[in-house]
């Protein structure tokens, strides 16, 4: 592995379905008004086909760290509500598997991110800084897991409150 490769393991533990959390996660344009901290803009360049897939969006992002990242995903495989893959180009190269396992009231989230840096700031000092590059995606999917629980909450919450008011 070069020093601009990546690969990071997300492991989170919700509580909710694996239909909702697909829901969310597979809604890319909607990222920058549930997780601010991170997702800055998200346009949609082409639709999805008829089974999810094929969607391709532009990104740009931020860590902690004082930089931004400029990249665009495209679904490749949806196999709802527990794995979906996107692959990924820009200032990064790569694919990225999310896989929802239900157990219970919970569902087990696993994101494997493969990447190879592309933008040349970061590439070239990927062989000194990874462990702060690392870090600095560590604290993105930790601000994506509060963000995501926050969203459910609100989903939850509004269909708790629909259904009051309705008696």
């Amino acid at each position: 592995m070069s020093a601009s490769d990546y690969q990071f393991i997300t492991e989170w533990r919700i509580e909710s379905t694996a239909e909702e959390l697909f829901a969310v996660l597979t809604n890319t344009p909607d990222f920058p008004r549930w997780c601010p901290a991170v997702y800055l803009a998200v346009k949609q360049i082409e639709q999805p086909k008829a089974d999810g897939t094929g969607r391709v969006v532009e990104l740009h992002t931020k860590g902690r760290l004082p930089y931004t990242l400029r990249w665009f995903s495209r679904l490749i495989e949806s196999r709802a509500p527990h794995r979906f893959s996107i692959e990924a180009w820009g200032d990064f190269v790569g694919r990225g598997v999310w896989t929802l396992d239900s157990d219970g009231r919970f569902v087990n989230v696993r994101y494997d991110w493969r990447i190879r840096v592309a933008k040349p700031l970061i590439s070239r000092m990927s062989f000194l800084l990874k462990p702060l590059f690392s870090a600095n995606h560590r604290w993105a999917m930790a601000r994506m897991e509060e963000s995501l629980r926050v969203e459910l909450a609100r989903r939850t919450g509004a269909g708790q409150q629909s259904a009051a008011q309705s008696s």
